[in-house]
C-alpha cells in the first residue's frame, strides 16, 4: 500500500513483515505544462535532472547525477538522463536505485533533488512527483506529489536516512534555485 506523503512527513523503510528493505528506487516524474499563447496552447519540453547527494556526518561525500551515474562505492545508481519528461505518462522519467545493504556505514543520509538544467521554472512543469519503490518486488511504498508551480528552478524532494538499524524516508519538498546539485547545496544543508 502506498503512503501519500506530505511535506516534512517521515516513514520507516521496514517491510510489513518487520524485515528491512534491501534495495529501493527513487523515481521522479514530470510533464511539461501547457502554455497559452496567441495561437492556442502548446508545451515546451522541460529537462529536469534527478540527483542523489550522499552525506556522511552532514558533509557531502559523493553524488549521483546524469554526469556521474554510479556512486564511487557502487551502492547508488542513476538509470540515465531524460531530456523531456512525461515519457511514461505518469511513470518514472528518471530513477535512482539505492542498494541499502551496500551503502557504506559512514553514509547516513542520501538527499534527492531535481533541478532544471536549462533554467526553466516549475511554472512550466505539471504532475511532478517522487516515489519510493521496493526494488525487489516493484511495490510503491511512498509518493510525494509536488503541488503547484513556482518561480524556482529546483526542488529538494526527499531524503532517506539511517534510523537506528534501518532507514527512513522524509519528504522535504523545499523549492530552491539552481541548475545543478552544486547550486543547491545551501538549500540542502538545513534539511540534514
Amino acid at each position: 500500500m502506498t503512503v501519500n506523503m506530505t511535506k516534512g512527513q517521515a516513514i520507516s523503510l521496514q517491510k510489513d513483515d518487520g524485515g528491512a528493505l534491501t534495495a529501493v528506487r527513487m523515481g521522479l516524474g514530470w510533464q511539461a505544462a501547457p502554455r497559452r499563447g496567441l495561437f492556442g496552447s502548446r508545451t515546451r519540453e522541460v529537462d529536469l535532472d534527478a540527483s542523489a547527494v550522499l552525506f556522511a556526518d552532514k558533509q557531502p561525500v559523493d553524488v549521483v547525477f546524469f554526469r556521474h551515474l554510479v556512486s564511487d562505492d557502487g551502492s547508488v545508481r542513476h538509470t540515465g538522463d531524460n531530456l523531456v519528461g512525461g515519457v511514461g505518462q505518469g511513470g518514472d522519467d528518471e530513477a535512482i536505485l539505492v542498494d541499502l545493504q551496500r551503502v557504506p556505514v559512514h553514509i547516513d543520509q542520501i538527499v534527492f533533488t531535481v533541478n532544471s538544467f536549462t533554467g526553466q521554472t516549475f511554472q512550466e512543469v505539471q504532475n511532478a512527483f517522487c516515489r519510493l519503490v521496493d526494488e525487489t518486488n516493484g511495490q510503491e511504498l511512498a509518493r510525494y506529489t509536488l503541488d503547484g508551480g513556482g518561480q524556482y528552478t529546483a526542488q529538494i524532494m526527499a531524503k532517506v536516512h539511517r534510523a537506528g538499524a534501518g532507514w527512513q524516508m522524509t519528504a522535504i519538498g523545499n523549492p530552491a534555485n539552481g541548475r545543478t546539485f552544486q547550486d543547491l547545496m545551501p538549500s540542502i544543508l538545513p534539511h540534514l
